[in-house]
């Protein structure tokens, strides 16, 4: 069996063996196979191409999600007492809700019926963020826990915040990087494998996925997203874990705070129940439907209101200290924001005329905060933790001429010019206000009655 003869046969649109997938995955992992150690990158990212113009069948994507969950271990969690549920995002700008979420389902999973929040996430792909970024911006806060150190922090808080480890998914670890750097990270079979075998990875019984649509995310229109929702939900339910997953928009930023310490910085205003109304809709409905999943509520909206509770107890704030705190982070952070990161220049940019904001280019903004270093364009690049964009003005708000529509915060002044001429591009503004859209779209996967 050879790397080019796999190749040559998706990009001529063959169906892949199982075996010739364990192949591939078994390459990105540098196991031995055969009398070669490794597939090198250049043919790793051939076939990566290959599957996105050609696609995966059904079949395909099962068999992929399950090597690369095989070509590492797994965290064994079925010795705690309770059920075990996590969220995941696909991807979007200014998507901060794992920071919130998390501590809100873990700070109520203490009670009868327990539940934990075993969170392994990304980092930034493309336009967007990653949650491992946003939490190590959190002075001295480590996502590179070993299993046995990630199991010890749920144990004591009912909640875990780490990157993969070494054990888990190491296939998908190489060909995540790829993805992010080769243009090949929108293909819903190559998104779902690498969720789903993460996740799988995790020990968990339950699931809710974000799945977004819009400008800003990697599906931009709703019937891919709900495409790669069903993929997703019929991938985990087949491997036997309960999943819901949520179209939601992204048709502009979540929240007014793009970049790794602002978005942390606002993650932590919605623990205290400030910040922005669609950062709260949105955690809350996710939080809702984590609860419902575990078999904490039997409805949304009694898992609406457990989430409400948590946050006006001021519990959840108090988990969100306890994982900063047991993952060598500095809690100080939850009460006072300003120790995080902070850049030393902000320029504002204005509106050149009087209307309502009609449209945000939202992948746009995404790629001015990565301009200005709050994010890669090659997989090896440093992050700035401090760099990125605070919205003045969201679609629908009322503008006036010279009034600011954003705020860029940045160290290099280099990055400025560049992000600038994006940003002012990515504001429309018309005599009218638009027509307000849904932030939750669908809901697929679900069973409740409400």
């Amino acid at each position: 069996m050879r790397a080019a003869d796999i190749i040559r046969k998706k990009r001529d649109g063959g169906e892949l063996s199982p075996e010739e997938i364990e192949f591939v995955v078994r390459g990105a992992t540098h196991a031995t196979i055969s009398d070669h150690q490794t597939i090198p990158d250049y043919q790793l990212t051939a076939w990566l191409m290959a599957v996105v113009w050609r696609g995966m069948t059904d079949a395909e994507t099962a068999a992929l999600t399950e090597a690369m969950l095989r070509s590492g271990g797994t965290a064994d969690l079925s010795t705690l007492p309770g059920t075990k549920v996590d969220k995941h995002s696909t991807g979007g700008v200014g998507d901060k809700t794992s920071l919130v979420v998390a501590p809100v389902v873990a700070a109520a999973g203490v009670r009868e019926p327990r539940v934990y929040v075993p969170m392994i996430s990304g980092r930034g792909l493309g336009h967007t963020g990653g949650t491992l970024d946003k939490l190590e911006s959190i002075p001295g806060f480590n996502v590179n826990l070993s299993l046995k150190d990630f199991r010890r922090v749920l144990e004591a808080c009912h909640c875990g915040l780490i990157g993969q480890t070494p054990e888990i998914a190491p296939a998908d670890k190489r060909l995540y990087a790829l993805r992010d750097v080769t243009s090949t990270v929108e293909s819903p079979y190559l998104i779902c494998a690498s969720i789903m075998s993460k996740k799988m990875a995790e020990g968990i019984d339950a699931l809710v996925l974000d799945v977004k649509t819009g400008d800003g995310a990697f599906m931009k229109k709703q019937k891919d997203a709900e495409n790669l929702a069903r993929l997703m939900v019929k991938t985990g339910t087949h491997m036997g874990t309960k999943v819901v997953a949520l179209i939601t928009s992204m048709e502009q930023p979540l929240g007014r705070k793009i970049g790794n310490a602002l978005e942390v910085e606002e993650s932590v205003e919605a623990l205290h129940g400030k910040g922005p109304a669609d950062l709260r809709e949105l955690c809350g409905e996710l939080a809702a439907r984590m609860f419902v999943l575990a078999g904490r509520t039997k409805t949304v909206a009694q898992g609406w209101g457990l989430a409400e509770e948590m946050i006006a107890s001021g519990r959840a704030r108090d988990t969100f200290r306890e994982v900063i705190r047991l993952q060598g982070g500095d809690p100080r952070i939850v009460d006072d924001p300003s120790l995080l990161p902070r850049a030393r220049h902000a320029t504002a940019v204005k509106a050149a005329r009087t209307g309502y904001v009609t449209r945000i280019r939202c992948e746009q903004v995404g790629v001015a905060a990565m301009m200005l270093g709050g994010g890669r364009e090659k997989a090896k690049d440093a992050v700035d933790p401090a760099a990125g964009i605070v919205l003045e003005k969201k679609t629908g708000d009322r503008v006036k001429a010279g009034e600011t529509l954003c705020t860029m915060h940045y160290n290099e002044e280099a990055r400025l010019e560049g992000a600038r001429e994006l940003l002012e591009s990515s504001f429309e503004i018309g005599a009218k206000a638009p027509r307000p859209s849904l932030l939750v779209r669908k809901i697929i996967g679900a069973r409740e009655a409400d």
